[in-house]
């Protein structure tokens, strides 16, 4: 049995930092993998680069315009580069820490023998390892929900597996209307799909003000896109050579043919096969590993980062994990879950939706005073130089202090300028200074001179 300092189990951007920081440190580290297919992690492999790489080509092939046939080319070639991005970034991850004499890499189904030993099974590999300290780093699984015939069907993905669909399907039925579903349906209506979601809720992007969903539902049926609300899909089987989904909306049943059917219903802590139990780590009523604000678990050696804590299921997210445990465990231990700030995110519609803080009902949820500010993206002159004219910009503001509680941008490179009101944010800047503030021009991010300039 092999001894370590610290057990890292997964390879995602929480974990191969980690593993970095602590070799670096002197320490003796072992990193395991499930699959070779996963160095580097969810965002590297099967996420946030592959799912942009496929944003970008389909803007390209909505711009070039044709016909089925040549947008089917399009999408066969971006196919091709995603596979050789992810390969390319796959392949560093893996040398960076296989290279490093510090670190041993090992390719292997883990699972807890007790709270020190994690036992390592897979191709050519059946031994268990001891450790000081363990990390919990699996991420998180596609959740697929018990509707009859869905796992059986041939024609059915999740997020992971259709982007590696070789041919571009005609007709793309998407289960479910999250931020996931909203972004695959944004860039295969671009690549030429017919794209009809299926939503059970019958509020657009809850989680969102009215406004800002009502201008993201309007720029995407513009695009072609269809979605069905207060539907519920009661069973999937396969004729020919597609699905058929039976969808109820009220009274009324109708069936809905595919050619692929993605399942984006949410994904669920990946805790599977762990055998937790074993090492008495504990999870949340939701399944997630449960962890307190230094990200140590219910065994005070044994931390989680990442998507496994449940949560935000951001890579940056996973980042700040790993500098939260960095400080616990080679620092003063000052950083922790709860003052990592305002966490921004986006979604890489056409264009981009990015949000940081507090929605308008939040905020009066919350019992603030609070001053609008809004603004067309027509009105932005970059955005018409850029013929991206689709959008709304919106700002929650603090009426007693002039501080930005929050900030909803639906506009092209939204997902760069928000970075600038999550600073704003966290240092409790006003917004006059960012609505006096000089900026480039022409560029999308002098938009918030005229967009706080309408504060009411």
């Amino acid at each position: 049995m092999k001894h370590f300092d610290a057990i890292v189990i997964g390879f995602g951007k929480g974990g191969k930092t980690l593993s970095g920081a602590l070799a670096a440190a002197g320490k003796q580290v072992a990193i395991i993998e499930r699959s070779d297919r996963m160095y580097g992690g969810t965002c590297i492999n099967a996420g946030c680069i592959p799912t942009k790489s496929f944003v970008h080509s389909a803007a390209l092939s909505a711009a070039q315009g044709g016909g089925f046939a040549e947008k089917a080319a399009c999408y066969r070639d971006a196919v091709a580069e995603k596979e050789r991005l992810t390969g390319m970034l796959r392949q560093k991850n893996f040398d960076k820490l296989d290279g490093n004499p510090n670190v041993t890499v090992l390719t292997g189904a883990a699972s807890f023998v007790d709270a020190h030993r994690v036992a390592v099974k897979g191709a050519g590999i059946d031994e268990i390892l001891e450790g000081d300290t363990v990390f919990i780093n699996t991420g998180a699984q596609a959740f697929i929900p018990p509707i009859p015939g869905l796992q059986e069907s041939k024609h059915v993905y999740v997020s992971e597996t259709l982007l590696s669909l070789a041919e571009l399907p005609q007709r793309l039925v998407i289960l479910g209307g999250g931020y996931i579903g909203m972004e695959f349906a944004s860039f295969y209506t671009n690549f030429g799909s017919k794209v009809t979601v299926i939503q059970d809720g019958a509020v657009f992007l809850p989680r969102e003000d009215a406004d800002i969903a009502a201008a993201v539902l309007e720029s995407l049926r513009a695009r072609g896109v269809e979605v069905l609300f207060s539907a519920k899909t009661e069973s999937v089987a396969d004729r020919d050579a597609h699905a058929v989904l039976s969808v109820r909306t009220g009274d009324t049943l109708r069936e809905i043919e595919a050619d692929a059917v993605l399942v984006a219903t949410g994904r669920r802590p990946n805790v599977s096969g762990l055998n937790l139990e074993a090492a008495g780590v504990a999870l949340t009523p939701h399944g997630a590993v449960q962890a307190d604000e230094h990200l140590r678990t219910s065994v005070p050696h044994i931390y989680a980062m990442g998507d496994v804590v449940g949560g935000l299921q951001f890579t940056y997210i996973s980042l700040d994990d790993f500098r939260i445990v960095q400080s616990a465990l080679l620092g003063d231990g000052s950083r922790t879950t709860q003052n990592r700030g305002a966490v921004p995110y986006s979604v890489f519609l056409d264009p981009p939706f990015s949000r940081v803080g507090l929605s308008e009902k939040e905020a009066r949820e919350q019992g603030y005073r609070i001053r609008l500010a809004t603004l067309p993206a027509a009105a932005i002159p970059k955005a018409q130089v850029l013929r991206k004219t689709d959008g709304l910009l919106k700002a929650v503001i603090n009426a007693d202090n002039g501080q930005i509680l929050g900030a909803h941008l639906f506009c092209e490179e939204s997902h760069e300028i928000i970075n600038i009101l999550k600073l704003a944010i966290d240092a409790k800047i006003p917004y006059t200074v960012l609505r006096d503030n000089i900026y480039t021009h022409p560029t999308m991010g002098e938009a918030l001179n005229d967009l706080f300039a309408s504060v009411k």
